[in-house]
């Protein structure tokens, strides 16, 4: 039997252990809530982390949340100014793909041969001016796939509408002129390369070569001169060659070696144009009622 010292010992001891237990059990209380926000917190911060992942933040934009693109609004109605707006087929695209990056698009206006420079320079995350891929191009930058589709011919004064070859202006004394760096400009060189070949830095000032007689001919895509010949009638018209001088594919360009970037917008691109939204914009924007196609997934 125990004495009233030991009892009374055995008491405040189990008094003392269970002060103690409590202390833990609040304790673990107190870090279970703190863990709760604490994990709160980490989910929120997780949350955000994917929320930067996608969009903007996957494809490593220089700016995030904005897609800036270098383009030269001058070749109607691929892209333009409209009431000193962007506006034309390449913009409405761009307006698409921004929403899909969760990005704002931003549209730097430069002149032509101001675009590969400027990319390079990365003073915008792309190139959106219907660049064809030429071997010279792709040691520059990175290229995705088709996205717009051109026809090239060969334009000349009314008097030379007859013109049925391209040997009738491969000589010396006569001038062919194209945009300057652009793959208008290459296959002039390329066709006619005993002719004097001469590059503008403005579409219209090319053509105006023409149409006033200090050209002989210019190599364009036709719905370029389309638009020339609506807004400048009988000063310029097609040759009567059998048949373009060549067919060939805009892609977007973005920095040398950004494959994310080229991946997404391959991705983008193939889903616009199985679901017809390429089609449909196209159409619109070129007042054509059928889309030639690019074969960009197959």
């Amino acid at each position: 039997m125990q004495s009233k010292q030991e009892t009374r010992s055995v008491a405040a001891r189990t008094a003392i252990a269970l002060v103690a237990l409590l202390a833990v059990v609040l304790a673990v209380a107190a870090c279970g809530s703190s863990s709760k926000e604490s994990s709160s917190e980490e989910t929120g911060g997780s949350s955000t982390e994917a929320s930067e992942s996608s969009g903007s933040a996957e494809v490593g934009l220089k700016e995030p949340g904005t897609l800036t693109v270098g383009m030269n609004l001058q070749f109607k109605p691929e892209m333009y100014l409209e009431n000193g707006k962007p506006a034309g087929y390449d913009v409405e695209l761009l307006e698409a793909l921004a929403p899909s990056m969760e990005a704002k698009l931003k549209i730097e206006n430069l002149e032509f041969n101001g675009l590969i420079p400027g990319l390079q320079a990365n003073k915008f995350d792309m190139v959106s001016v219907g660049l064809t891929p030429t071997p010279e191009r792709e040691e520059a930058v990175s290229f995705t796939k088709p996205y717009v589709p051109y026809v090239l011919v060969l334009a000349v004064a009314p008097s030379n509408k007859g013109i049925s070859s391209t040997e009738e202006l491969n000589e010396p004394g006569k001038t062919v002129v194209a945009l300057q760096g652009s793959s208008d400009e290459s296959l002039a060189k390329k066709l006619f390369p005993k002719a004097k070949v001469e590059g503008f830095s403005e579409q219209n000032a090319a053509f105006l070569q023409v149409a006033t007689g200090r050209a002989n001919a210019i190599v364009v895509e036709e719905y370029l001169l389309a638009e020339y010949q609506e807004s400048n009638p009988n000063k310029v018209v097609k040759a009567s060659l059998p048949e373009p001088l060549e067919v060939q594919y805009g892609s977007w360009a973005v920095p040398k070696g950004d494959t994310k970037l080229v991946n997404y917008l391959n991705g983008w691109l193939c889903e616009e144009e199985e679901n017809g939204q390429l089609a449909s914009i196209y159409e619109k924007a070129f007042k054509v009622t059928e889309f030639p196609g690019l074969k960009a997934c197959s």
